[in-house]
């Protein structure tokens, strides 16, 4: 069990990436596998955001079309959506209180650890380095692995 971060869906849906072939490889996998694997919300609206801004794609896509492959990833079999449970409060202040200097942006990854750590998954696919801040996380990055 994995979670998927937004960074390696941009790659694998922007063309333009060099990163774009390795990343669109392990989607696919990830898509046809039967093991499960997950995303968050705010990382498919991160997505949606990033993937219709000018100023991070050469040719921005509309919402529509981001929404397009947004939808091609949840309806995978074997892909799974984390949402918050009974225990998102105490989980969320645990990790709170035991990960020094969480501030600002670095919140929405905090988030995405704190529902995996939730959900006992440890793996994240990912080229963000701050997920590295979090000692419960294994993080991998699929350009190096």
């Amino acid at each position: 069990m994995f979670v998927v971060d937004t960074n390696i869906l941009v790659y694998a849906a922007d063309e333009d990436s060099p990163a774009h072939a390795q990343c669109r490889q392990g989607l696919e996998s990830w898509r046809n596998q039967r093991s499960a694997w997950f995303v968050t919300w705010s990382i498919l609206y991160e997505f949606l955001r990033v993937t219709t801004h000018s100023r991070v794609l050469k040719s921005p896509w509309t919402a529509s079309q981001a929404w397009q492959f947004v939808d091609a990833i949840i309806t995978a079999p074997a892909l799974g959506v984390l949402v918050e449970t009974d225990r998102h409060a105490a989980v969320a202040q645990e990790v709170l209180n035991g990960v020094p200097q969480l501030h600002g942006n670095l919140l929405h990854d905090t988030h995405t650890a704190i529902l995996m750590k939730e959900h006992g998954i440890r793996q994240i696919y990912t080229r963000d380095m701050d997920f590295h801040r979090f000692p419960f996380l294994e993080v991998i990055d699929p350009l190096k692995a």
